[in-house]
């Protein structure tokens, strides 16, 4: 039988080996001149004390959105992204370690967040509550904090809304987690489970599951999921919802899962920071707005936006905490407030909203759950 001139011929195991290994020496000669190069661009920007003066949302996102274009697999967009976001961060530690606030204790989906946007190599600061990662990040005791802030479920997370309306951090980034939850408890018996603690979004989020399958059991909200899951270590009646990490971390079962009702069930994040960064080109801006109460009062402050050809993509309103009935609006448009249709937007809001806040500008998340 003849041999096809077009078919490869199989190399030999050990000469396989060889090119893997001849390959990871490139591949850790690229990385390490790739490290030489970004310490570079910070010496180029003058003597800076610490991680945040180096660190450009707006450049990660830029090359991060190459790295989808070049990718032609066989691996995914998702391993893609993880592997060069890990090369950038341990890039940028290389000056210093960013200081990363996040909703606590260790295992939240809120530590997840972290490290899908800022990779490993930073200093999580897990933290007790949301306004606690606003005070921490407006202290300069961290550098940038997570907080979620809407679900694809349950809506809004209000104490993250709430504290929007009174602090000054900017928001500079934007992450979309997809979020699979788990009954842990310390034994394998489902039956002896009277009590389930969770934070109330995850308690919502798998309301039907909990219904059909522990309908007797008390639900039980707490802080965290971490800290239900740090609670189950202790009681065979109690059991917790939370993410499958913290079965690992504190040493549970997994009685079921995933157990949430929706299996599209994704959760935002935002970055919290004190500063507004450049254009990305792919970006979006978060307002707050809110006008004397009239006839028309909304139609009026979203035709402004209409006019100039922005697109509204979220919208919200919330008491505004100021005098009774009186509601502001959180709206999340396309674009950054330095593209000029959104600065003529803005611009023309002022006579019909006694209130224009810019939450931030921020590049949209580079991948969407």
């Amino acid at each position: 039988m003849k041999e096809d001139p077009a078919q490869p011929i199989p190399l030999a195991l050990s000469e396989v080996r060889g090119r893997i290994d001849a390959i990871d020496r490139d591949i850790q000669r690229l990385i390490a001149e790739r490290a030489q190069f970004a310490r570079q661009v910070g010496e180029a920007k003058g003597p800076m004390k610490a991680a945040v003066d180096y660190y450009r949302p707006e450049r990660e996102a830029q090359v991060l959105r190459m790295v989808l274009e070049r990718n032609h697999g066989p691996l995914s967009n998702e391993e893609m992204v993880r592997l060069f976001r890990e090369i950038m961060s341990a890039c940028l530690a290389q000056q210093e370690p960013l200081k990363v606030a996040f909703l606590g204790p260790e295992g939240t989906f809120s530590q997840t967040a972290v490290h899908k946007h800022f990779g490993h190599s930073i200093h999580g600061l897990p933290l007790t509550s949301i306004d606690e990662v606003f005070q921490e990040v407006e202290a300069g005791h961290a550098d940038f904090g997570v907080v979620p802030v809407e679900n694809s479920t349950e809506g809004s997370v209000q104490p993250t809304m709430d504290m929007f309306l009174t602090s000054p951090l900017k928001i500079c980034g934007e992450v979309e987690l997809p979020i699979h939850h788990f009954l842990l408890a310390r034994h394998d018996n489902l039956q002896s489970v009277e009590r389930v603690f969770s934070h109330p979004q995850s308690l919502g989020q798998c309301r039907q599951w909990l219904r059909e399958n522990l309908p007797n059991a008390e639900r039980v909200p707490v802080s965290s999921n971490a800290e239900a899951a740090r609670r189950a270590r202790g009681s065979d009646d109690l059991a917790a919802i939370a993410g499958e990490s913290a079965a690992r971390i504190y040493d549970l079962n997994v009685l079921a899962g995933p157990i949430e009702d929706r299996p599209d069930n994704t959760s935002r994040f935002v970055v919290l920071g004190r500063d507004v960064f450049s254009p990305s080109g792919i970006d979006k801006t978060s307002l707050l707005l809110s006008g004397k109460d009239q006839p028309g009062l909304l139609f009026h402050l979203l035709e402004p936006l209409a006019r100039n050809g922005v697109s509204m993509t979220r919208i919200e309103s919330r008491p505004t905490r100021q005098g009774k009935w009186q509601y502001a609006f959180f709206i999340d448009i396309e674009g950054h407030i330095e593209d000029e249709r959104v600065k003529r937007a803005l611009s023309e809001l002022g006579p019909v909203s006694d209130l224009i806040k810019v939450l931030g500008s921020y590049p949209v998340a580079v991948l969407s759950a």
